[in-house]
C-alpha cells in the first residue's frame, strides 16, 4: 500500500481537511505518546506528514502543541471528543480524516478507501473507531458540542458515529497491521521491533 492519493485527485485540490488526535494523557504509555520516536521523527509529525501527504489541508493538531499549531481542548478531560469539538471551530464545512496520534502503519490508501464513503458519510472501517472520516457541518459540530457538555452522557467515538449513521466499509486483507495503534510501553516495545 502507498500513502499517496490516487492519481486522478494529485494535482486538484482534494477538499478534506485532517485532524490529528494528540490530546490525550497517555497515562497507559505513561509518556507523552505524541513524542515517541518513530522513523526518525516523532509520531505526532509522523502522522501530520501521512495527512499531509495524502492530500489533507488543513492539518490540524488536537492538543496541547504550540509548535504545530495544536488546539487545546475548549473542555478538558472529554478524550477524543473533546479534542474534535476544539478543533471543529477551526474548520470549515466539509469533510475530514481523523486518525489518532499512535497509529503508526495507518497508510494514506486507506484513508482515501474511506472518502469513498462520500463527502457527507461519517466512515470508518468496521471494528476500528479510528481512522474516521468525519462530515464537519453544523450537525457534528451540534452534536460534539451537545456530547462534551453532557457529564453524565456517553463521550466516545463509537456514540458519536452511531448518532451521524456511520457507515462501516470493510478492511482490506491487504491492510494487515496498518490499523494498529499502541497504547502502553508493551505495546509500543512490540510496534517499535
Amino acid at each position: 500500500m502507498t500513502t499517496t492519493r490516487p492519481d486522478a485527485e494529485r494535482n486538484a485540490g482534494t477538499g478534506i481537511a485532517g485532524i490529528v488526535l494528540a490530546g490525550g494523557l497517555s497515562s497507559r504509555m505513561g509518556c507523552d505518546k505524541s513524542q515517541l520516536r518513530w522513523q526518525g521523527r516523532t509520531l505526532l509529525s509522523h502522522m501530520q506528514a501521512l495527512l499531509l501527504d495524502a492530500g489533507a489541508d488543513p492539518v490540524r493538531i488536537s492538543g496541547n502543541h504550540p509548535a504545530l499549531g495544536g488546539i487545546p481542548d475548549m473542555v478538558p478531560r472529554c478524550g477524543p471528543l473533546g479534542g474534535l469539538h476544539s478543533v471543529l471551530t477551526s474548520l470549515a464545512d466539509g469533510p475530514a480524516w481523523v486518525v489518532p496520534v499512535d497509529m503508526p502503519y495507518l497508510d494514506g490508501q486507506l484513508l482515501w478507501q474511506l472518502r469513498s464513503a462520500g463527502r457527507s458519510a461519517c466512515a470508518v472501517f468496521a471494528g476500528y473507531p479510528l481512522p474516521m472520516l468525519l462530515p464537519v457541518n453544523h450537525t457534528s459540530r451540534a452534536l460534539l458540542a451537545a456530547m462534551v457538555s453532557d457529564p453524565h452522557g456517553p463521550r466516545s467515538l463509537h456514540s458519536l458515529q452511531r448518532r451521524l449513521g456511520v457507515v462501516e466499509l470493510p478492511l482490506p486483507e491487504a491492510a494487515g497491521n496498518c490499523l494498529f495503534n499502541c497504547n502502553t510501553p508493551e505495546q509500543w516495545k512490540e510496534l517499535a521491533q
